[in-house]
Parts: C-alpha cells; sequence; structure tokens
C-alpha cells in the first residue's frame, strides 16, 4: 500500500485535500494545482468556499487570476463537505493553533478537524499536521483517533508532520522553494511524506520522527522571539540614553560574523511568533521544566505597545497637549508589512489603549480597509486616505506598520507629531522613535 500511494504522488495522479483555506492552506492548494495534481479544498467557511470557486481571492499577496485559472483547470474545487476526503489520498490540516484565554494551547481546531475526517478516512491514505504545535501532538491526538478505526500506522494508513513555513509577501520566498521539513510517524510514514511534498517542493529536509518536525518549528519561531525580545528591550535602554537603535543596528551588521541583525518595533505580531513560545513552555511544564529565557523574552514583546503609548503620550506632553481628546492617526494595523492580516497585530493592543486613554483614534492601512471589533473592544473603525489633510489634522502620527505603499516623505512633510516605531524616518523635530 505504501508503494502504491507513493507512485500516485510521483505520476501526480493522487488528489491532495488541503483542510483550511487560508495563508497556509491557499498557497499551498495552488503549488499542488500548478504541480498538476487535482485538489480538494476544504474550510468550514462557505462564504470562503463560494469566493474561491468563483475564482475571487481574499488575501491580498494571492492574485484573483491565481484562483481563477487553478478553477478554470479543472483541478481545484472548494467545499464544507468534509465527507469528500473520501476522494483524496493526502489529508493536509493546515488550521489555527491560536492560544486560550490562559495563554495555553488550544488545538481544538486540529482534533475537530481530525474528528470530521475520522468517520470518512480509508485505507491507503497519508494525513499530514502542518499546523503549529506542541511536540507530541502528531502522535498523542491524532494517532488515536485514526487508530480508532481499525488503521495501522505505516502499514495500511499513513501520518506524517510537516511544519508549515510561510512568510506572506516575502519577495525572495514562496511555498514551493522553501524547504519542507518532514517527520513520519514510522519510517514507511516518512517515505510516504517525502513522497508527498517531494512532488511539489525544491527540497524535503526528513527529519526522524513528528515530534522532532514538530518542535523544529518552534525552535525556528522562539529563535525569532528571543531575539527580537533581547533587541526590544535593548530599545528600550537605548532610549532612555538618547541613543538611536537602529544606527546602533546599522553600525554592528558591518561585522561579518558572529552578528545576525533583527530589528526592534511595536510588538509582536502573526500567529506564529506571539504564540508560538507558549506551546513549548507548556508542554515543557510536563517534564518539569521552566523554560525562563524563553518566557522572559515573551514578556518583553508583550510589553512593547506600553511603550509605544508611553512615547507617544510623553511627545503630546512636551508640546502641551494631552491624550484625553487628542487626535491620533495610527499608519498600518496589519501586524506586517506589505500583507493583509490582522492577526496578533500590536496595533489593536496600542489602539486599544489610546482609546482607554481618551485619544480620538482613526487609521489608514492599504491592506485593510475595515475591521468590526477588536479583541476586546465592541466598535467599527475604517481606513482613512492618507494625504495631507489626514496627517495635518491629527496630533500625533503612530506609524505601526511600515507597509511599502506608504509615502514617507509626505509623512514627514505633514505630520506634526510623527511616532516612528519602526526606525523608517529620518530623526527631526517632530519625529520620535519608539
Amino acid at each position: 500500500m505504501e508503494s502504491t500511494l507513493i507512485a500516485k504522488f510521483q505520476d501526480h495522479s493522487a488528489v491532495i485535500g488541503v483542510m483550511g483555506l487560508g495563508y497556509v492552506g491557499l498557497p499551498l492548494s495552488l503549488v499542488f494545482v500548478e504541480a498538476g495534481f487535482k485538489v480538494l479544498g476544504f474550510d468550514i467557511d462557505a462564504a470562503k468556499v463560494q469566493a474561491l470557486n468563483q475564482g475571487r481571492s481574499y488575501i491580498a499577496h494571492i492574485s484573483p487570476d491565481k484562483i481563477g485559472r487553478a478553477v478554470s483547470s479543472g483541478r481545484f474545487r472548494s467545499t464544507t463537505d468534509f465527507s469528500l476526503s473520501a476522494e483524496a489520498d493526502a489529508l493536509i490540516i493546515c488550521v489555527p493553533t491560536p492560544l486560550d484565554r490562559h495563554r495555553e494551547p488550544d488545538i481544538s481546531y486540529v482534533t475537530g478537524t481530525m474528528d470530521q475526517l475520522v468517520p470518512h478516512i480509508r485505507a491507503g491514505q497519508v494525513v499530514s499536521l502542518e499546523s503549529t504545535t506542541y511536540p507530541g501532538t502528531t502522535e498523542e491526538e491524532l494517532r488515536p483517533r485514526i487508530e480508532s478505526r481499525g488503521f495501522e500506522i505505516g502499514r495500511n494508513f499513513f501520518l506524517v508532520y510537516s511544519p508549515e513555513r510561510e512568510d506572506p509577501a516575502n519577495p525572495h520566498f514562496h511555498t514551493r522553494t522553501i524547504p519542507k521539513v518532514c517527520g513520519g510517524s514510522t519510517s514507511a510514514c516518512l517515505q510516504v511524506g517525502q513522497a508527498l511534498y517531494g512532488a511539489v517542493m525544491d527540497r524535503v529536509v526528513p527529519v526522524s520522527s513528528t515530534r522532532v518536525a514538530e518542535l523544529t518549528k518552534l525552535l525556528e519561531n522562539i529563535y525569532r522571539s528571543v531575539n527580537i525580545g533581547l533587541v526590544n528591550e535593548l530599545k528600550i535602554v537605548a532610549d532612555r540614553m538618547d541613543i538611536d537603535i537602529h544606527e546602533v543596528i546599522r553600525a554592528a551588521a558591518t561585522k561579518p560574523f558572529g552578528f545576525t541583525p533583527f530589528y526592534p518595533g511595536p510588538g509582536l505580531g502573526g500567529h506564529c511568533i506571539p504564540i508560538d513560545p507558549f506551546y513549548l513552555t507548556w508542554k515543557a511544564r510536563e517534564y518539569g521544566v521552566h523554560t525562563r529565557f524563553i518566557e522572559l523574552a515573551g514578556e518583553v514583546n508583550h510589553q512593547m505597545p506600553d511603550f509605544v503609548v508611553r512615547k507617544t503620550q510623553d511627545a503630546l506632553n512636551d508640546q502641551g497637549r494631552a491624550m484625553k481628546g487628542a487626535h491620533i492617526l495610527v499608519l498600518g494595523v496589519a501586524y506586517k508589512k506589505n500583507v493583509d492580516d490582522m492577526r496578533e497585530s500590536p496595533a489593536l493592543e496600542i489602539i486599544d489603549q489610546l482609546l482607554a486613554k481618551g485619544a480620538d483614534v482613526a487609521y489608514s492601512d492599504p491592506f485593510i480597509p475595515s475591521f468590526p471589533t477588536l479583541r476586546r473592544g465592541q466598535y467599527a473603525l475604517e481606513s482613512v486616505p492618507l494625504n495631507p489633510e489626514s496627517l495635518s489634522r491629527a496630533d500625533a502620527v503612530v506609524l505601526v506598520t511600515d507597509h511599502d505603499a506608504f509615502d514617507y516623505d509626505l509623512i514627514a512633510r505633514h505630520g506634526r507629531l510623527v511616532v516612528d516605531t519602526r526606525g523608517v524616518l529620518p530623526m527631526g523635530d517632530r519625529v520620535v522613535k519608539a
């Protein structure tokens, strides 16, 4: 059965099922379609399914033309009907793994998806989990559910973990060119996983187990979290010393060895870096380990929106203006430049705090025209145009997300007070670094 499934991947006759059509699942689906595979996309959001089947895109960096070509080829269709998963040879799970209100792992999307699949799985399929999670999830949560149907993992059913490595809007790397780590529950599972991803990825990196693959993804993001936490703390120190931390980083980056530049910001955003470290710290407690270093970096990063708001308030005070009643324009609410993704964006926390202090807040973001609610607030905001009028009207402009689409010369000319959290504007009387 293993050799039959591998052959299907090698000759591209296999049907690929992708569970979750978001920032990971949708580009992955398109890569398989472009390689000649038939792809079934599954999502619980009927509006997303309808949009895709009509050739429309809901992700800024994925063009409607690309979706339209995939649909018109006859090799891609989307559905909310999980019973159709029986038609697929590979079932790839790309669903969110957030934190709950206690900042502990919430893998209910993973287990819920698997529970929806279990009644329909059949012999000769492979399940691949791509969602970021703690070591042991694949073996402890997915494997028992599959075996409950009487399948034997590695003989008539196959199970792998292959972490997603998407970086939306990165012009240098995309799904196919990013090396794909893959670990299997058994050696036969690993062979199947390598065949699945080897059919569409430039390089597959095999590892000895699903647990190794799971921890690999956590290490990648914890590495970034810790180093960003370090440079964010240095930013606070440098600010007290009246030193431009960005100038320091540029100078340090000239060292040709032993230094990798990381850059400070208003806080961490996105689905991975603010969340993933807590998956490891939670699991480590099971083994009696307290991950103090990782948690400290998380605390530093979590406090950065507070620092930005304090800098804004101090800058207004220096101009004889109170925060209460001040008109503040926030530039960028996406979690990173050039994307339309607001997940865990520090801009949301900054806006919450500004409003709580009595400020009148507006925002401008070319990628996010509107959003109905924030994490705790029940208010609606819509993006305003970035022009001389909106800039000069604001008592303070807070640059949170450094989109390439922003006209920084315009901002520097017309902003009465600009709080720059990204270090993209030159120092000046009206520019405050935060």
